[in-house]
Order: C-alpha cells, then structure tokens, then sequence
C-alpha cells in the first residue's frame, strides 16, 4: 500500500453547491479578507495529479496499473492506510491512498486524474460529481460517520460549554483559531455552520487561521501555531498534543457522513468495487470504529 499526495491549493476553493455552476472554471479565492492561511502546515502539500499519474506508468517503489487509486478526505488516512494494508494481505491486491480535501480531490477528478474510488467527507461534493456523471451510480454508499470538537493546544486543558455565552474571541486571546478552509472543504464547513448555530461566528470570523485540509487545521493546533481549532474527533483521537475541549452538539451542523462510489472512468472497476465493497466488511469495520468513527446507517 502507498499513498500519493494531491494538490489542495489550487482546487479546494469553492462551495459545492457553486460548483454546479463553475466546473469548467478554474475556482476562485475562497473568502479570504477575514482569514489567515497557514499554508505551511497544510499536511498534504501539491505533488498533484501529474505526480500520481507517473506512480501509475510503474516509478519504482510506487502503484503499477493494477493497483486501485483511492482518492480519499484526508480525516480517512489513518484508517484508510490500515485497512489498505489488511486488503492487501488478504487479497494481494494494493491500494494507493491519496489524501486531500474533498473539494481538491473532486475538482480533480473532473478534470481527469485517474482515481478509482473516491471518498468524501461530505454528500455535497459526492453529489456534484454524480450530478455529472463522474461516479457510478450502483456503487454510491454512505460509509462512517464523524463528529465535529473544539481542540487545544497541549494536553489535558479544561473544557468549555459551547453556547451563545461562550466568550470565545476572549478564549483566543492574541490567537487564532485553526480550520479547514470554511468555504468549500467539509470540515471548515461544519465548522461555520456549527458557529453560526450557536452564534460564535462574528466572534471569531476574522480570527481564523484556515488550512487546505482538517489534518493541517490540526497541525497548527498540535505545534502551538495556533491555540485552538476546530477538526474531526478523530483527528484529534490521533494527536497527543492536543485536547477535546468541547464536542460541537449535533443539531448544530448536518451530519457529517462519509460517502463512497467507484468513478465512471476508472481503469479497474471491478477491483475499485471489490475495495469499496472491503470498506464494509467486518474487518474494515473493526479498524474504523478503533479509529473513532461511526458506522452511517
């Protein structure tokens, strides 16, 4: 099993709801007049698609043409590189793990990057591709489910009570808070719609620290960049450095649910399927629930 990266910076900036419209148009700036951006903590930094197309023309060391490219959110990595391995054990067969935001690896994918499966931290960007075409309808399956903290830096820091009384902005002091970008990749979604809910956002919106993906969003809360951030309980599970301060409740954004589906285009759909079908097997599903996640359905 290896694992690619792809590239967040260039892709992963528009809603997927505007996305319906903009396809054939290179994405604009995300909100950015409110925002820092620590790109030098985005964990998955631009080898991008032509990189992983080389890994499939058998670079040493790297995927051949019969390995199963999986482009995949990057709160999955963890679990997703086990489950990889223990397929391969099983099966011989090998997968190759792509890591990115769910917005970069579908813009992607509409513009051809050889992706087998595709896994999302969202239903929005799933949809936008089965909406033109890009996925295989039979295949489409909702996968885990995740829930939404707010981190601290450092170890064994006292919680908070999330509420419209929070003094959050106090909280943060000179500080920022860490995010995924809040406009087109999932976590830094559920992270202002959970705010706006609960009436934290004008606090903190033009204190934000926001990175390409939830697990750079985590990096700068694990180095001390910045003192808090918002990410996926089970990011947090995978960093020592870092505490759950508070669990975001979950009528105060939409169900963060991972869907799954093999791409139209894909050059081995049958074993693309054959992986996506191992995702739910009970192997599979003991590491994923190790990992923290829920089973969705």
């Amino acid at each position: 099993m290896h694992r690619a990266c792809v590239d967040c910076d260039n892709l992963a900036r528009i809603d997927p709801k505007a996305a319906r419209s903009l396809r054939h148009v290179p994405p604009p700036d995300a909100i950015r007049s409110h925002a820092i951006s620590f790109r030098s903590f985005a964990l998955f930094r631009p080898i991008v698609a032509l990189a992983l197309i080389a890994t499939l023309t058998g670079a040493p060391g790297q995927a051949s043409a019969k390995d199963v490219v999986v482009f995949a959110a990057a709160s999955l990595t963890t679990a997703l590189e086990r489950t990889a391995t223990a397929w391969q054990a099983e099966t011989g067969h090998t997968a190759v793990i792509a890591p990115g935001s769910s917005a970069s690896l579908a813009r992607q994918i509409q513009q051809g990057a050889p992706a087998d499966v595709f896994l999302s931290a969202n239903v929005d960007w799933t949809d936008v591709l089965a909406e033109d075409g890009f996925i295989l309808p039979d295949t489409r399956r909702d996968l885990w489910r995740n829930s939404l903290v707010l981190i601290a830096h450092g170890g064994d820091q006292l919680p908070v009570v999330l509420s419209p009384e929070l003094n959050l902005s106090g909280l943060l002091g000179d500080g920022y808070l860490a995010t995924a970008l809040v406009e087109s990749v999932p976590a830094g979604i559920y992270a202002r719609t959970a705010l706006t809910h609960l009436g934290l956002w004008d606090q903190v919106v033009s204190r934000l620290a926001q990175s390409d993906t939830v697990r750079g969003a985590l990096a700068m809360v694990a180095t001390g960049e910045a003192p808090f951030g918002i990410v996926y309980a089970t990011d947090a599970r995978i960093q020592p450095n870092v505490s759950v301060i508070a669990t975001f409740p979950e009528d105060s954004h939409a169900p963060i649910v991972y869907p799954g589906a093999v791409i139209t285009e894909s050059q081995m759909p049958d074993a693309a399927r054959a992986f996506l079908d191992y995702l739910q097997s009970p192997t599979a599903t003991a590491i994923f629930l190790d990992h923290g996640f829920g089973q969705a359905g």
